[in-house]
C-alpha cells in the first residue's frame, strides 16, 4: 500500500523537519520517517473499519425500527443497507479484524462522528437510487459503498477535523490513502469471504529501502547535492527561492543520482508536483527549470547515466505553454525570467551563510550558496512527460 508517491511525500516532510531540529541525528530521524509510514497504514486501515461503524450505526437504527413495528405496526424496514454484503463482508475480514485487536482501535469515542456521517450517507442521492433500486446483489452492495465513500466519506469535514486531532501524521496522508480504500473496495470478491486480502503495508521490501537509501543519501550528502544547486543558480534567482523548494530538489537530486533505474523525466516530474503541494503557487517554475538543468548537468559530466529528451526552440515551448495552460513539466521559464527583473524581498534571507528565515519567523541552520549574478535570462527549459509513472 505504501508506494513511491507516498514516500516521497513523507521524505519531503521528514527532511523538512530534520533541518528545523536543532538535535540532528540520523538514526532517529530514519525511525521517524519509518513510524511516519507505518501511522499512514494505520489510517488505511482506520478508514476501512470506519465503513464497519457506519454499518454497525445503520444496524442499530434497523433493529429500533423493527422494535417500534412491532410494538406500533406498520410496514417492516429494509435491511438492505443494514446488511450490505459488502460491508458485512468486511467486517467479518480477518486482516482488519487483526489490525484492530493490534492496535485497540475503536471509533467508540467518535461516535458521533460516525452519525454524521451515517445521516450524510442515508439523506445522499446515492443512498437513496441504491434503496429504491430494485437490483440486490453484492456488486450492487459493494458499488454503492465505492460511490459513498468516494462522495461522502472522502469529503466529510467532520472526518478531516477528527483525523488531524487524533494524529499529526495524518494531515496530509488522507487524500493518498482515499484513493487506497477506494481500490480496496473494488477488489473485494464475495468467494474470498473472511480470507479477503487487503492491501499490505508494502507491496515489497524494495519500496522499504528505497525510502530507507532515499532519506538517507538527501540528508549524509546534502553538502554535495547543494554544490549542484550552487552551479545551476547562476542563471536563476536563487535568493527567492523558497527553502521548501532547497528541500526538495535536494531530495529529487538525490533520487536522481541514487537510483538509475528511475527515469529522469518521472523523478523530475514527481518533485515539481510536491513543489506545487507543498512550496509556494509559483515554485512549481524554478524548480521545474533547476532540476532540468541540473540533470543534463549531471548526464553531461557522467555523474549519472540518464536521458533527457532535447530541449524545443523556445517557440515551440511558448505554444505548448499557451495550450497546456498552468505549469506544465517545465513549464517556468519565462515567469522566472519575468521575476529576475522585478526587485523585492527576497523570501530567504542567508546571514553570513548560516541563518535563512522564513516569512514565519524559522530559522534555519543551512550551508550558504553563492549567490550570482543574474544579467543573463534562464534558458527556457523543457521536459517531455514521463512515458510511463514510477511506482
Amino acid at each position: 500500500m505504501i508506494n513511491r508517491d507516498l514516500i516521497r511525500r513523507k521524505i519531503v516532510q521528514l527532511t523538512y523537519a530534520y533541518y528545523q531540529n536543532g538535535n540532528r541525528n540520523m538514526d532517529n530521524a530514519e525511525k521517524e520517517l519509518f513510524f511516519s509510514l507505518s501511522k499512514a497504514y494505520d489510517l488505511y486501515n482506520y478508514q476501512l473499519q470506519l465503513i464497519v461503524e457506519i454499518t454497525k450505526e445503520a444496524r442499530k437504527r434497523y433493529d429500533l425500527e423493527v422494535t417500534r413495528v412491532q410494538r406500533e405496526g406498520g410496514d417492516a424496514p429494509s435491511q438492505k443497507f443494514a446488511f450490505n454484503r459488502f460491508a458485512v463482508q468486511l467486517e467479518e475480514n480477518k486482516m482488519l479484524g487483526e489490525w484492530i485487536e493490534a492496535k485497540n482501535s475503536s471509533w467508540d469515542d467518535d461516535i458521533e462522528v460516525v452519525r454524521r456521517v451515517y445521516t450524510a450517507v442515508v439523506e445522499s442521492d446515492i443512498y437513496q437510487e441504491y434503496m429504491n433500486a430494485e437490483e440486490d446483489s453484492y456488486d450492487a452492495d459493494r458499488e454503492v459503498w465505492r460511490k459513498l465513500y468516494k462522495n461522502i466519506v472522502m469529503n466529510s469535514e467532520d472526518i478531516e477535523a477528527m483525523l488531524e486531532e487524533k494524529s499529526l501524521y495524518w494531515n496530509d496522508d488522507k487524500d493518498i490513502i482515499d484513493t487506497f480504500v477506494l481500490k480496496t473496495i473494488k477488489r473485494f470478491d464475495p468467494a474470498n469471504k473472511a480470507n479477503q486480502e487487503l492491501l499490505p503495508e508494502y507491496k515489497d521490501m524494495e519500496d522499504r529501502e528505497f525510502a530507507r537509501k532515499l532519506f538517507r543519501a538527501t540528508i549524509l550528502n546534502a553538502d554535495e547535492y547543494q554544490k549542484y544547486m550552487g552551479r545551476i543558480s547562476r542563471n536563476w534567482d536563487f535568493s527567492r527561492l523558497a527553502y521548501m523548494d532547497m528541500v526538495i530538489m535536494q531530495i529529487a537530486i538525490a533520487e536522481l543520482v541514487n537510483f538509475p533505474g528511475i527515469p529522469a523525466t518521472v523523478t523530475i516530474n514527481e518533485y515539481v508536483e510536491l513543489s506545487k503541494i507543498y512550496s509556494t503557487p509559483r515554485s512549481g517554475g524554478y524548480v521545474n527549470g533547476m532540476l532540468d538543468a541540473i540533470a543534463r548537468s549531471l548526464i553531461e559530466t557522467g555523474v549519472i547515466m540518464k536521458e533527457l529528451p532535447e530541449r524545443p526552440h523556445r517557440e515551440q515551448n511558448v505554444q505548448r505553454r499557451s495550450g497546456r495552460g498552468g505549469f506544465g513539466v517545465h513549464s517556468g521559464a519565462r515567469e522566472g525570467q519575468q521575476r529576475r527583473q522585478r526587485i523585492g524581498q527576497p523570501r530567504y534571507r542567508n546571514n553570513n551563510g548560516n541563518d535563512w528565515n522564513d516569512n514565519n519567523g524559522y530559522q534555519y541552520d543551512q550551508p550558504s550558496y553563492d549567490q550570482p549574478s543574474y544579467d543573463q535570462p534562464a534558458e527556457p527549459t523543457a521536459q517531455d512527460n514521463a512515458a510511463e509513472e514510477e511506482k
